[in-house]
């Protein structure tokens, strides 16, 4: 029992041979003209020429008609930014073995020596409450007398 293969039959392309001209031969078929994509290029250029060129111009009136509202923004960016690396900074502080407890022992020895200098006494509170206005005064501009 052998499978019967039936060939199938091919159909048969004829080509017709063509016929060359003289006149036409040599000639070949037209390129799109590298003018039109060049000025297409120049224009682009000129475009990105003419915006960088009023950049600087347009930058400067932006930052000098919006000069507070920057600053305040820079400053709130600013703020956010070193408080999250202050908090990495302790973070990483606080995984050294023996500092954490440490610092913990100065801070409770500083606060202690900050209540007996200052906060026991009536008179020590009036000094601290006369520093406070000095630095108060410092700070804000005004000269004390």
């Amino acid at each position: 029992m052998e499978p019967e293969v039936k060939e199938m039959e091919t159909p048969t392309v004829v080509e017709t041979p063509t016929t060359i001209k003289m006149d036409e031969a040599g000639t070949l078929a037209p390129v799109s003209s590298s003018d039109s994509s060049s000025e297409q290029w120049r224009e682009i250029a000129d475009k990105t020429y003419s915006v960088l060129a009023t950049l600087p111009e347009y930058l400067g009136k932006f930052f000098s008609e919006y000069r507070k509202p920057l600053i305040t923004l820079g400053l709130i960016f600013g703020s956010i930014v070193s408080v999250k690396l202050t908090l990495a900074l302790l973070g990483a502080i606080n995984d050294v073995p023996l500092l954490q407890p440490t610092f913990e022992l100065v801070g409770l020895g500083y606060s202690i020596w900050f209540v007996y200098r200052y906060l026991l006494k009536a008179s020590n509170r009036q000094e601290l409450g006369q520093e406070i206005n000095k630095l108060k005064d410092q700070v804000v501009g005004r000269v004390s007398q």
